[in-house]
């Protein structure tokens, strides 16, 4: 199988996120980059299916050079080659990512594309069903289990209360969750051969963004919680204040 993983670099979640001067993005100084994790489970799945039935996988992602210390993370996964298309700043429109990508993964002839459902930066959980419709294939998101079986698939999806089960024709694009598998851990070999390996770097001509950042904010502190010490004596203030403040009863 010919098998491309859509990879976003993320900033680790124990990074305190700064605001940048111009209030309309973060700032990059002293952040520490990761993979996105919901785009692991896309590349296990990916190296789970080629070890099963042949193939390469192939990872493409969108940034500048510094996006290629991520890329060799997922280069020590396990995955064969990878793609850098070059941009110096992943766009905040995700119609112009997605066609970036798009445009990349046309000509690569693969049996299966996936990303993470979403990625835990901007959160927009739109990217697999962008890239799906401008490469007009069928899409699946939100993905805990897969099948594949020769030119076909069956997944099932993750819905609200339950699990859907899904089949769909090759070639198509996959969004998987976090109940997909078990990423596995980069081995000492899989980094030693990771640094060896290759990152084609492609240039892309974006797309005009539809849609803009007016200002990013910090979210507006919350107030001091109220402790009680008196025990019993003080239900009768508690039920007033959440009765009365915090209206849960």
């Amino acid at each position: 199988m010919n098998i491309a993983v859509c990879v976003k670099q993320t900033p680790d979640t124990t990074t305190k996120v700064t605001i940048a001067g111009d209030g309309k993005s973060v700032a990059d100084d002293g952040i520490q980059w990761i993979i996105n994790p919901y785009d692991e489970f896309a590349i296990e799945e990916a190296l789970k299916l080629t070890e099963k039935n042949g193939g390469e996988v192939t990872i493409v992602t969108l940034g500048s050079a510094s996006a290629e210390k991520t890329i060799r993370e997922a280069l020590a996964m396990g995955a064969h080659k990878a793609v850098r298309i070059n941009v110096e700043r992943v766009p905040d429109d995700p119609l112009v990512t997605a066609k970036a990508l798009a445009e990349t993964l046309k000509d690569g002839n693969f049996d299966l594309i996936f990303l993470g459902r979403q990625a835990i930066d901007d959160d927009h959980g739109q990217m697999p069903q962008l890239v799906a419709t401008a490469l007009d294939l069928p899409c699946v998101t939100v993905v805990i289990g897969l099948e594949i079986d020769g030119s076909s698939g069956t997944a099932t999806r993750e819905i609200e209360g339950g699990s859907e089960r899904v089949s769909f024709g090759l070639p198509a694009v996959i969004g998987a969750n976090r109940k997909l598998n078990e990423p596995r851990y980069r081995s000492l070999k899989g980094i030693m051969q990771a640094k060896k390996k290759s990152i084609d770097v492609k240039e892309v001509s974006l797309t005009a963004p539809k849609m803009v950042i007016e200002k990013i904010a910090y979210p507006p502190a919350k107030d001091a919680g109220k402790i009680f010490t008196n025990g019993a004596e003080d239900a009768a203030e508690v039920v007033r204040l959440l009765r009365e403040e915090a209206k849960v009863i």
